[in-house]
């Protein structure tokens, strides 16, 4: 049986079983130029290297077996970018060093295969399985083939909590959601569990809800109904439950 548990104050999650799994979502690496058409500048190799800082740190603190990356490690959808030619491999350059890595692309991943460097396990992006969990980005539907699990870890979505009166408006935070799975998988029965990671992009998302754009993830709009949800921030206060999912998602 897998336990899992959020890293203090990172958006990081551990799965721990017989090995031990490190899992960020949502990295966005070279997101600098479209922050650039806004007249939003950021000092030149900041944001790669403070991405590569914290999840070394993360990774030294916690020692994992692996890495899991649910996708989205680049920024552009349908190209390569020339920040991202230069930074997406010396990422996985200087992440691997210390731990091996898994990704599982995400929908701005096209052509992520051509920055990979070898000894990276770069999967399909319908996601991986291990014992009872699902991990995968959360742009695409899961088959039937995966209906035995009864979590699914995903990323894409980003969750920010927007409440503007509230001291954690804008911040990004940890959603898990429990649903009929059947609405999910129709041949099964029973609940499962969803939790979406936040962004490991601090400067993504953190921003006024009208200049906030949601994606939109087919797991989640399957759901019909959420028995229950838990909304926690970075340091791990509940700060809600289901009735504010539209706040967030």
């Amino acid at each position: 049986m897998l336990q899992q548990r959020i890293v203090s104050q990172k958006p990081a999650l551990v799965i721990e079983g017989q090995k031990k799994y490190l899992v960020v979502t949502d990295l966005h690496i070279g997101f600098e130029s479209s922050f650039a058409s806004n007249e939003i500048f950021l000092g030149k190799n900041t944001s790669i290297n403070e991405t590569i800082d914290e999840l070394l740190s993360i990774i030294e603190s916690e020692n994992p077996d692996s890495v899991i990356l649910l996708g989205d490690v680049k920024s552009s959808i349908k190209n390569i970018s020339k920040t991202e030619w230069n930074d997406v491999p010396l990422f996985f350059e200087k992440i691997k060093e210390k731990c091996n890595i898994i990704l599982i692309p995400g929908n701005h991943d096209s052509n992520i295969q051509r920055l990979v460097p070898e000894g990276i396990s770069l999967i399909s992006s319908t996601g991986m399985v291990e014992e009872e969990i699902l991990f995968t980005h959360g742009h695409t539907m899961p088959t039937e083939n995966f209906s035995h699990v009864n979590k699914i870890i995903m990323g894409h979505l980003h969750p920010v909590f927007f409440q503007e009166e509230s001291i954690v408006n804008g911040q990004r935070v940890w959603v898990s959601m429990r649903t009929n799975k059947d609405s999910i998988f129709p041949s099964s029965s029973g609940e499962i569990e969803v939790t979406i990671v936040p962004s490991f992009n601090k400067y993504f998302y953190a921003t006024n809800k009208r200049k906030y754009k949601k994606s939109i993830s087919p797991i989640v709009e399957k759901m019909k109904q959420v028995s229950s949800a838990r909304i926690v921030t970075l340091d791990g206060t509940i700060i809600g439950d289901e009735n504010i999912l539209d706040q967030v998602l």
